[in-house]
């Protein structure tokens, strides 16, 4: 299965886990890694009950479930929080509430008020999820509400139509803003997304019905609910990927497992039909990452080292409080260039390899960047509009300052989820970690053991076995192979496949439905 260049997505499914990777121009540049049936994403609304205030920080802390309770400021309550809470209330204790069109909002709660103002502990309180949990941090959350879409952002107790700053026509705007105000109910607001742009009155239309009726989802599930309660669920976290990353540059979606490839061909189907034919179900020998690459460019670039060309790297450092980043040379040094132009070579190549760097690995916080020094203000300030220009293709909020006499660039960039760590080291093919010498020939007679154990325990049809490329092909060598062995021995299908990510003595064994058997 050959790709064009441009923009693809490639989704491997496993059974514990989900994971998405972006290529542009066949180039990794981002990675998620899920859990499947993960708790607490982004965009989830709970109902929470308030645990403790915390004045000094004019914050509270309420309990939505999680092993840690979610952290909630006075200023992620949002101006028409008043409006919120009794909402709320009326739809718990009432009988027969009223729906939001219908439903009396109060005034903007102040600005500059404290927490104890306005949440008291005990309260039910509606939150939505702003920030994953992160190492020991429980939930950032907020009270301002919002329900996405591809092409627009539903904000109840809002009467107001924003339009995204990257639609610069002023044409467009005015068309998209008095569209919307026309057809948006009382006391819903709407952002109008980038993507919007050009679309008819009639898609519009149809995703504001949609948006509605999720939040008519929630409504109703508020009147049967008790605190702590999930009342909405984000998209399933591929979906909301391709929800957010799907453009006219996309060429391919390649998904290796039949169920999602056909509920994310449906979606599309319904979002954007002129894409669906883009939607391709992978069915190769090899995993479909070894296939497209991701699995090599995932060992060369999640290290603490990463390699540039002609000699340079990066060093990546991670503390408690900042992401440091060092820019090194190497040997790349040209001896007929001088060293400004050297330094200035250099830097543009680790400015476009960081910006790629920050998207993949999703860091967040404090970014500081040593950089080679410079002496010439014209070069400094070309390094960074450089950088600058890289980052505007980044969707994550981020700010970028000039460099500092000292030659070091601040970045911070928004962190909603936890930073994406893989470790790329790999245990010893022949002692594995413990010091000891194993047998090698031992590896076949324990694979031998272990499917004729679970052939008597549950007796499969059929069964595959994914170990490292010499392993497999040890396995299916010969006009009458140990695979065909065990087949006809055991009255199980038996196949066999390759994959690199897997170290010498490491392997798996998958039942027909591709779930591992342990």
């Amino acid at each position: 299965m050959s790709v064009t260049a441009n923009n693809n997505l490639i989704i491997s499914v496993k059974s514990t886990e989900i994971e998405i990777a972006l290529l542009e121009d066949m180039q990794l540049v981002e990675l998620h890694k899920e859990e499947r049936n993960v708790k607490f994403s982004v965009g989830d609304i709970y109902l929470g009950r308030v645990k403790r205030l915390a004045p000094s920080l004019n914050a509270t802390f309420v309990d939505v479930g999680s092993e840690r309770d979610a952290f909630l400021h006075y200023l992620d309550l949002g101006h028409q929080f008043a409006s919120l809470n009794k909402f709320v209330k009326q739809t718990i204790q009432t009988t027969s509430p009223v729906p939001l069109q219908k439903f009396t909002c109060e005034e903007d709660i102040d600005k500059y008020g404290k927490i104890g103002d306005v949440l008291k502990p005990g309260q039910q309180v509606l939150v939505q999820i702003a920030k994953e949990p992160i190492r020991n941090k429980g939930p950032r959350i907020a009270s301002e509400i919002s329900i996405a879409g591809r092409n627009l952002v539903l904000v109840p107790f809002s009467n107001k139509v924003s339009v995204s700053q990257k639609i610069t026509s002023p044409e467009e705007r005015k068309r998209l803003r008095t569209l919307m105000q026309s057809i948006t109910p009382a006391n819903f607001g709407v952002i109008i997304r980038t993507v919007a742009q050009k679309q008819t009155i009639e898609v519009l239309d149809r995703e504001l019905k949609d948006l509605l009726q999720k939040w008519d989802k929630v409504f109703e599930k508020l009147k049967a609910t008790r605190s702590p309660a999930l009342v909405f669920n984000e998209l399933d976290r591929t979906i909301a990927i391709l929800r957010d990353l799907l453009n006219a540059s996309f060429s391919g979606i390649y998904i290796d497992n039949k169920k999602l490839f056909q509920d994310v061909k449906k979606y599309i189907a319904n979002i954007a039909p002129e894409k669906e034919e883009i939607i391709k179900y992978y069915s190769g020998k090899k995993p479909i990452f070894q296939h497209f690459n991701v699995t090599r460019q995932i060992k060369s670039l999640f290290g603490k080292t990463v390699p540039l060309r002609g000699g340079a790297y990066l060093i990546i450092e991670h503390t408690e409080a900042l992401h440091a980043i060092d820019v090194n040379s190497g040997n790349r040094t040209k001896k007929w260039k001088d060293q400004e132009t050297n330094a200035i070579e250099v830097n543009l190549m680790a400015a476009t390899e960081i910006a790629r760097q920050l998207r993949l690995r999703d860091i967040g916080g404090l970014i500081v960047i040593d950089f080679i020094d410079m002496q010439q203000e014209e070069n400094k300030n070309q390094l960074v509009k450089h950088m600058r220009q890289l980052m505007g293709k980044n969707r994550t909020r981020h700010t970028i300052l000039d460099l500092s006499r000292f030659g070091l660039m601040e970045i911070t960039r928004q962190r909603v989820r936890p930073e994406t760590l893989i470790s790329i080291g790999e245990t010893c093919p022949v002692c594995k970690g413990t010091g000891e010498l194993t047998p090698s020939i031992s590896l076949i007679d324990t694979i031998a053991d272990k499917i004729r154990y679970i052939v008597e325990q549950i007796n499969p049809s059929s069964l595959t076995i994914v170990a490292h490329p010499f392993v497999v092909a040890f396995i299916k060598q010969g006009i009458i192979s140990l695979r065909w062995k065990w087949t006809f021995e055991l009255g199980c299908f038996i196949k066999v496949k390759e994959d690199i990510a897997f170290s010498y003595f490491q392997y798996k064994i998958f039942d027909k439905t591709n779930e591992e058997i342990k």
